[in-house]
């Protein structure tokens, strides 16, 4: 019996936070879905999207700014449901799945007009605004954490948590590249965009890390300033980006991070203690929300960007590996503490739950 091939329109841009989610999802779907995707002109997509799923692009802009700017932007994501209308009419769309973020905006609008069902997923404890102002006219809203029900009233929500790649749902072995030793090893990763803030004060401490033996792996982002390529060391690898994420935070014993909902989720389901620095200028302060779902269970510690981050992050690592101890073998109990704390999560496989949800469609379109 031949397969009846439906095709799905994927609205995800932006940062890894809503395109990996996305890819995860896409990656276990039967068969019988052809993926077409909507991304946005000189995003991440770019690159991260595989080649045999069709890939649209718009010319839109995040909203902000102020006054004139601000009205031309929202005016031109507006009018960017007409190019969404015509794509879902050639390629013969039956549902659409999107991730958040400014391009789900004309996509939810298009999918009303044209009476395609679609599926919001929210990965953020605090939803976005194009979340909680067009959830509703969703099908299904899909939240990463239970909490975020609060905020979309009016919505059919549905807590699924957030899909992560892969690779986190096996036991990987650690890189035969990263330094051997064992003395404790440090993951500080900024996000797909990287953090400058967070890089230039690792920089800063980098002789101090060198000083006690850290084993440092320093995921730099967009920009490899060769600086940091000067200061590598047997200890220390500076790296733009890896594919071995999932391996690296799964053996590691401690991760320095920004406070995205992708992170957020990796920390969870590799249960790594953490040191969580939100991004202050995150719409709607949403890393800093996301950061208090794992501090107030004193599994991870949040450090605000200010001007006392340096001082602040050094001194949280002599806490937590007990630096001032004149000990000859070292014990880590702040460590051991929040492992057994971030040990009591209990997560479902959200692959699963939103694949399921999924092919209720391909039944019933």
């Amino acid at each position: 019996m031949k397969r009846k091939i439906k095709n799905l329109l994927v609205a995800a841009s932006g940062t890894g936070g809503h395109i990996f989610p996305a890819l995860t999802i896409v990656d276990n779907l039967d068969r019988n879905w052809k993926i077409n995707w909507l991304g946005i002109q000189n995003r991440c997509e770019i690159n991260l999207v595989p080649k045999e799923y069709k890939l649209f692009t718009l010319d839109i802009d995040c909203p902000q700014g102020n006054n004139l700017a601000l009205l031309i932007k929202y005016s031109r994501l507006f009018i960017a449901t007409i190019p969404v209308i015509r794509i879902m009419i050639s390629r013969k769309i039956k549902l659409v799945f999107a991730t958040g973020g400014y391009i789900s905006v004309p996509s939810i609008i298009a999918a009303k007009l044209l009476k395609i069902p679609i599926i919001i997923h929210e990965s953020n404890l605090v939803p976005g605004l194009a979340t909680r102002y067009f959830g509703r006219y969703c099908n299904f809203v899909l939240t990463g954490f239970k909490e975020t029900a609060s905020y979309l009233k009016g919505c059919n929500v549905v807590f699924t948590g957030t899909p992560l790649r892969n690779q986190f749902y096996i036991d990987n072995d650690i890189p035969s590249w990263v330094p051997v030793g064992n003395q404790p090893l440090i993951i500080i990763m900024g996000g797909s965009q990287g953090a400058k803030v967070i890089n230039d004060v690792i920089y800063n401490l980098l002789d101090f890390l060198s000083d006690n033996n850290f084993r440092i792996i320093h995921l730099l982002g967009d920009t490899l300033d060769p600086k940091f390529s000067h200061k590598k060391n047997k200890n220390y690898i500076p790296i733009g980006f890896t594919n071995e994420i999932a391996p690296l935070m799964q053996n590691c014993d401690l991760v320095i991070s920004r406070a995205g909902s992708g992170a957020i989720n990796e920390i969870v389901k590799t249960k790594s203690p953490s040191i969580l620095i939100p991004y202050p200028n995150a719409k709607n302060n949403h890393q800093e929300k996301n950061a208090l779902v794992l501090s107030s269970i004193g599994c991870s510690i949040m450090i605000k960007q200010n001007k006392n981050l340096e001082r602040n992050l050094k001194e949280n690592l002599q806490r937590i590996f007990n630096m001032d101890s004149h000990k000859s073998k070292k014990q880590y109990k702040i460590l051991d503490i929040m492992k057994n704390n971030i040990s009591e999560f209990d997560l479902k496989d959200p692959r699963k739950e939103i694949k399921k949800i999924i092919n209720f469609y391909k039944k019933n379109l």
